[in-house]
């Protein structure tokens, strides 16, 4: 189980995942944003829907036919992919002869050359450390504080419907926002699950933790629909779908050791308001860091037009003293034939 459902199914996973995202950029351009959000919120309706099919399958025909009838799922993104067809022309295939692709195809380094992008790939891993602690422990934390019989399948019900809401709305305001100040959406969306994550413990009456849920179901579809618009804003469409990729591998290494930490701190404190209250922290930073991209790039662009003017300002002195020459040329061959 560790191999195919924890290594072969993650990989697939991951390759079909990271393709729906960047060939939107081939046929979207002006709609990028709302598009990504309709693409996304499928996630959402599936993450609805599906913990009721699955715990009426697991009754019925148990884990085994499960996850047979889940591979039937998997087999439609076969189909999907055949209709992926890139629009963008590709770059020219290296003529060294051999096979294997050069390193600079498989490893892109020109992405790490943007300052933005290194804050970004950088900045939003240290803010999820805590991102999955509530989806992983919010259910038994609602057992301890409410008892048993608390319908806590609604949290994670409300997450789901409210996270499909803001992915359509966010993707569609992103749209209206220029350039790389999409980052600031971003920044919004971590600074309000930080500070969600830290008023669960604070949370004594089942309601107030739905309209807490609620919104972090909401700002989590911000965060998500407008992923690939910022990327293809900071490193071009050409090299989108590396910039996805490392961001991607970088974030896997954070959702993953901070729901085994919260565990730990449960175990060892006897509750789970700690590892809220913490779990609440590294969104609030990383958003902080994030602030710097639109600065970053701000001044990137102004040393860029200032190189670009600097050129035509070159340019334009050189057509000067040629034009210059040739008007003086005549004057002096007049004067050697007298």
């Amino acid at each position: 189980m560790y191999f195919t459902y924890g290594i072969v199914f993650a990989c697939g996973c991951s390759f079909s995942y990271q393709p729906s995202l960047v060939i939107l950029g081939h046929y979207f351009k002006k709609r990028l944003g709302l598009v990504n959000g309709i693409v996304t919120a499928g996630s959402s309706l599936f993450t609805i829907t599906l913990p009721f099919l699955l715990s009426g399958l697991l009754d019925r025909v148990g884990l085994a036919y499960t996850l047979r009838i889940l591979s039937i799922f998997m087999f439609i993104l076969l189909l999907a992919s055949l209709t992926y067809k890139p629009l963008l022309p590709s770059k020219p295939a290296s003529s060294t002869g051999s096979r294997c692709p050069p390193m600079s195809k498989i490893f892109n380094v020109n992405i790490w050359k943007s300052m933005g992008y290194r804050i970004w790939a950088f900045g939003i891993p240290a803010a999820l450390y805590g991102y999955f602690v509530p989806y992983v422990h919010l259910m038994k934390h609602v057992d301890e504080r409410f008892g048993a019989d608390a319908n806590k399948e609604v949290l994670l019900m409300c997450i789901g419907i409210t996270s499909c809401v803001g992915r359509l709305i966010f993707g569609r305001v992103a749209d209206y926002v220029q350039g790389v100040n999409k980052v600031y959406l971003q920044v919004a969306s971590f600074l309000v699950i930080g500070l969600m994550s830290m008023m669960i413990p604070l949370c004594h009456i089942f309601g107030g933790l739905i309209a807490v849920c609620l919104l972090m179901g909401l700002f989590d579809g911000c965060f998500i629909c407008i992923m690939a618009p910022i990327a293809f804003e900071l490193v071009g469409s050409e090299d989108v779908s590396q910039a996805i990729g490392f961001l991607l591998g970088l974030m896997s290494v954070p959702m993953t050791v901070g729901p085994p930490i919260a565990g730990y701190l449960r175990d060892r404190l006897g509750s789970y308001d700690v590892a809220f209250y913490l779990a609440g922290i590294p969104p609030i930073v990383g958003g902080a860091v994030l602030c710097l991209i639109p600065w970053v790039e701000g001044r990137r662009k102004k040393r860029e037009k200032e190189a670009e003017l600097g050129k035509e300002q070159e340019v334009t002195q050189k057509m000067i003293a040629g034009d210059k020459a040739l008007a003086d040329a005549p004057a002096k061959s007049g004067e050697s034939v007298l």
